[in-house]
């Protein structure tokens, strides 16, 4: 109950971003190959954020 008002970080939603992009990019695999590439080219973008908060 106490968790229900926690905000989250910066990495916490980018990693949700992240996660998002590859699920519409595994959809779109199916039928637009190259839509699908461009899903995949952005959440690179995103985990490399991701990767720089790490730092």
């Amino acid at each position: 109950m106490f968790g229900l008002f926690k905000k989250k970080n910066q990495e916490e939603v980018l990693q949700e971003k992240y996660k998002k992009i590859l699920k519409e990019a595994f959809e779109l695999s199916t039928t637009n190959r190259s839509a699908s590439d461009k899903k995949q080219a952005e959440a690179q973008e995103v985990l490399e954020k991701i990767e720089a908060l790490k730092k």
